[in-house]
């Protein structure tokens, strides 16, 4: 039977930051996990000093590294021991001045609830004054404690700049589970793509956002996985350092809908099925270390997608 491909809208229910409106402090703050910000679902990479929320709720951001991102000029002029900072694009001029908390967008004052700062020796500002100074659209999602800035079209894996490549090097560890190497439709995969954690979120079968390691208040961990999909996200596996392959389905009773289309799954990292079906004694001692690739079953008719365990 053929494999039906997903069609899959990136229409989030998010919280749209717009005249003066804040993230709520309950919602964004109730995370130690750092803050992303995408542009056009693309990461922004913070060589050193990285975005933080402040105590106004705001989501403050080194303003040169995501200004350059959108394509604008920044510029910094010291007066009267002051430093004014301005950005300039092909349309939007802003201008504002460290230590204050109002910024001229385009020739009109806006007020903001939270003063521009220098941290880390960068100017840091209210991501809501860069983005919606320069015209970008910027959305909350709480749920990863991501920003999108602009659109929201998850690119194809393949349409990333990774080339799949060939499987044969990969072959050995699916001597004892060589149902892996056929697509739904029966077809042996002859490549697999290689990526990492980095370069999520990605299109596969199904929008991949995230996997990484989360561990609950008993101590037990799993690989959690925040998925866009219709249906289950179905099986997941992992290649050992001794290219062993643990097959892993995600625990029913923890996965969660998020309101807004997507998914977190949990999947444990060992599990009895390793004895049951693998004759693996000690299968409790299994740990993330020992894990080299995180495998995706189905998740492509063209290769298999291996995620790097780093």
């Amino acid at each position: 039977m053929s494999m039906k491909k997903w069609v899959l809208s990136l229409t989030a229910v998010t919280l749209l930051w717009g005249g003066a409106s804040t993230i709520p402090m309950t919602e964004a703050a109730s995370s130690t996990k750092p803050i992303e910000v995408l542009l056009n679902a693309k990461k922004i990479q913070f060589p050193d000093a990285k975005p933080f929320q402040d105590d106004n709720d705001y989501v403050m951001v080194p303003i040169r590294f995501v200004s350059e991102a959108l394509g604008a000029k920044v510029g910094w002029e010291k007066t009267g021991g002051q430093l004014a900072v301005s950005i300039n694009n092909d349309a939007h001029a802003v201008n504002m001045t460290v230590g204050q908390n109002t910024a001229t967008v385009d020739g009109q004052t806006k007020t903001y609830e939270t003063k521009i700062i220098l941290k880390q020796n960068r100017t840091f500002v209210p991501l809501r004054l860069v983005s919606e100074g320069l015209g970008q659209t910027v959305e909350w999602d709480k749920i990863s404690r991501w920003v999108w800035i602009g659109k929201k079209e998850i690119a194809a894996l393949e349409d990333t700049g990774h080339q799949a490549v060939s499987i044969e090097p990969y072959k050995k560890a699916f001597t004892t589970k060589s149902y892996l190497l056929e697509n739904a439709d029966g077809e042996k995969y002859s490549k697999v793509l290689i990526f990492k954690s980095s370069d999520l979120p990605v299109r596969l079968l199904r929008d991949l956002y995230s996997i990484e390691p989360y561990t609950n208040d008993k101590g037990t961990t799993y690989m959690k996985m925040r998925v866009r999909t219709t249906s289950s996200a179905g099986g997941i596996f992992y290649i050992t350092n001794n290219n062993e392959i643990r097959y892993r389905y995600p625990v029913p009773d923890l996965t969660s809908n998020n309101g807004d289309g997507t998914k977190t799954l949990y999947y444990p990292i060992y599990s009895s099925r390793d004895e049951l079906f693998d004759k693996v004694k000690n299968y409790k001692s299994f740990k993330i270390n020992d894990i080299k690739y995180i495998g995706f079953d189905g998740w492509s008719d063209k290769y298999i997608p291996l995620m790097v365990n780093s």
